[in-house]
């Protein structure tokens, strides 16, 4: 699969938008998708992530919230797994400057959503 120009789609990012597109997707998008996201969301505010790298996450982040992308989420199965491969493609670039301390915190928010057999599925996320 070709990526798409997740770039374009950062003026969609807005902390806001993210937490109430994953609250809606949450179930349907999976654990491991909600993971990566997480992940992401909160590697943003770290003060240790390059601007570089801080454009790259708004731009996953923006492409993931976009109802405008190229396969579009209401498509059952197979309409997050574009959002997830930018999310997993920008999540390997970054993943040097993410802390254990903003993975407990993504771990912990999947409380609200996930039961612990779900969030288990996130016990090999690793790159």
């Amino acid at each position: 699969m070709e990526l798409p120009d997740f770039m374009s789609y950062a003026n969609k990012f807005s902390p806001s938008d993210f937490v109430d597109k994953v609250a809606r997707v949450a179930k349907r998008a999976g654990a491991k998708l909600v993971y990566a996201a997480l992940i992401l969301y909160y590697t943003l505010q770290s003060d240790k992530v390059s601007t570089t790298d801080k454009a790259l996450i708004v731009g996953a982040l923006g492409y993931m919230i976009s109802p405008l992308d190229a396969v579009p989420d209401a498509i059952p199965i197979i309409g997050l797994t574009d959002d997830l491969t930018v999310l997993v493609f920008v999540l390997k670039k970054v993943w040097g400057n993410v802390e254990d301390e903003i993975k407990d915190k993504a771990r912990q928010r999947l409380t609200k959503w996930f039961d612990e057999d779900e969030i288990k599925e996130i016990d090999d996320f690793k790159f």
